[in-house]
């Protein structure tokens, strides 16, 4: 792992849930799967034990990339802080040149959703913001060409 995994308290909760359930709920289920496919007999041609067994493999990746990840978990507590620049999980306001606004949150990699409005600092969006305070012009560098937005609120929720 090149260094920390910064993420939100919320983000950080939301892997250990997916990890609890994965090893108490998901592997035991499809181990007991695996087990009763495979006392039928033939398992060269068994489907449902393949399938289990592949099954349990993507499991037991998960839960090791899950385990590294919040080994290196760093939880960033910026709640009700009243930082003036945009810093990791700050809930940025913008409008673009035609007046359109947006929220954007800026988390970790493990916690983008872009329909939420959630992007890692990391991205292109979440660098430019970076350090910004309410009434800069921040200029974003993506694929499609540069954009122009304008800091209208920063918020630690």
């Amino acid at each position: 792992m090149p260094g920390p995994n910064y993420l939100t308290r919320e983000g950080a909760a939301k892997l250990s849930e997916e990890l609890r359930r994965l090893l108490r709920v998901e592997r035991p289920k499809v181990v007991q799967e695996v087990a009763e496919a495979a006392a039928q007999g033939d398992r060269s041609e068994n489907a449902e034990y393949i399938y289990g067994k592949k099954r349990l493999r993507e499991i037991d990746r998960r839960v090791r990339y899950l385990t590294l990840r919040l080994e290196n978990a760093r939880v960033v507590e910026n709640e009700g802080a009243s930082h003036q620049s945009v810093r990791f999980g700050a809930v940025v306001t913008v409008a673009d040149s035609e007046g359109e606004r947006r929220r954007y949150q800026l988390v970790g990699p493990d916690e983008v959703d872009p329909a939420d409005g959630r992007v890692s600092y990391e991205s292109p969006l979440g660098r430019a913001l970076l350090r910004h305070k309410v009434g800069d012009i921040v200029v974003v560098k993506r694929p499609a060409g540069e954009i122009e937005l304008e800091v209208l609120a920063v918020e630690y929720p």
